[in-house]
């Protein structure tokens, strides 16, 4: 990878394979967060209400045409095609539909515009219509950034301690244990974490998305939690009518797939974005804010980049400036990448096969033997 990160001419898939074990440095950078803002045009920081809104105008037009269309002449083809339409349709619309997740994320870092009360409206409005609880999982992901890379305080994906894995893990370590893994992972993950906290940190007590008085969130915050709540259950009774209305078949064609598609997408972007043999995890003997928020990696997801609105290939910018708006991200990322140099890092392998080798590979946690900073913890495979 190098100072350079990723250049103007992709690598090729040898260089690509031979570089991605690379260890990203542990130790603290030479370099400050704020010399690294220094380096990004001032521009970048700035956010647009009319640029903003046309990504949510131009992102829900399509997903209404891919809707009329589906809808008004799926049922004129023949049955081999009629299904294969509604297929595509779901993996097409599901595509869409979480770069609008993704813009409903920028409101809650409030990178959507200078209005708090503006980027939390829309979000709200977009995460309902996901069945998202907005303002719940604004807070336990801003919590993420606050700890990313921390064992002890992140809260997401936070990978497991060689001694605290489960014993059925090594039965789960073969190709069928990892299919059956990532298809539960990726179809069930998203619930489970909201509902259960499967895969977040552990709290003392029982922790769920949906509890306002759950150990994630502080008073202050409860009742945003109830509005999260009731904007989730206004959905839920609108998609119970049009169940009623329309069947539960045409429902689940038009809407649940889809969802299922936006939902896996979201872990495993977010999976592969904190999960990779080169990034290193810090206890609190180790752990500061800069090195574990550079404790990240950019994904290719080839045109899906721009579908998902650059999430995927500019995360480390965007851990480092959260309130900075999608459409400036990727111009960051290429100002930092020299300033960053080593501590960079950008996989470009395709995202179907990082997931199969990341779920093979990084299966817990452990720091070297005979290192110095016990602190430091590495991904690592041998049950």
């Amino acid at each position: 990878m190098g100072a350079g990160g990723r250049t103007s001419v992709p690598p090729s898939n040898r260089t690509v394979e031979a570089d991605y074990a690379k260890r990203v440095p542990h130790e603290k950078p030479p370099f400050s967060l704020s010399q690294v803002k220094k380096a990004i045009p001032p521009h970048c920081f700035q956010r647009s209400v009319i640029r903003s809104f046309s990504y949510v105008v131009y992102d829900l037009t399509i997903a209404f045409c891919l809707y009329y269309a589906a809808t008004n002449y799926f049922h004129k083809l023949s049955s081999p095609l009629f299904y294969l339409a509604w297929l595509l349709y779901g993996a097409v619309q599901g595509c869409i539909l979480t770069g609008v997740w993704v813009i409903a994320h920028e409101c809650g870092h409030h990178a959507f515009s200078d209005y708090q009360w503006l980027d939390d409206t829309v979000g709200l409005v977009l995460h309902s219509g996901l069945l998202v609880p907005y303002f719940s999982w604004k807070y336990s992901h801003r919590r993420h950034h606050s700890n990313t890379g921390s064992l002890d305080r992140d809260e997401v994906f936070v990978p497991k301690k060689k001694s605290s894995i489960a014993w059925w893990s090594k039965y789960l370590n073969n190709p069928l244990g990892r299919v059956l893994t990532l298809t539960i992972t990726l179809t069930l993950g998203w619930p489970l974490y909201l509902a259960f906290n499967v895969s977040g940190r552990p709290y003392d007590r029982f922790a769920c998305h949906y509890d306002p008085y759950g150990p994630i969130y502080s008073d202050r915050e409860r009742l945003q939690i109830y509005i999260s709540d009731a904007g989730v259950l206004a959905v839920s009774y609108g998609l119970i009518r049009l169940v009623m209305a329309k069947g539960l078949a045409w429902v689940v064609a038009v809407y649940g797939v889809p969802l299922l598609v936006v939902n896996g997408f979201l872990v495993l972007i977010t999976y592969l974005q904190h999960t990779h043999p080169a990034l290193p995890h810090y206890d609190s003997s180790e752990w500061d804010w800069l090195r574990g928020a550079l404790a990240t990696v950019d994904r290719d997801y080839g045109i899906l980049n721009k579908v998902f609105h650059n999430i995927t290939d500019t995360h480390v910018a965007h851990h480092l400036f959260s309130t900075m708006p999608h459409y400036h991200a990727m111009e960051a990322t290429n100002a930092i990448k020299p300033i960053l140099g080593e501590y960079y890092r950008f996989d470009g392998t395709p995202f179907f096969k990082a997931m199969w080798r990341e779920a093979k590979e990084c299966l817990y946690v452990e720091s070297d033997q005979g290192a110095q900073n016990k602190g430091v913890f590495w991904y690592n495979n041998k049950l």
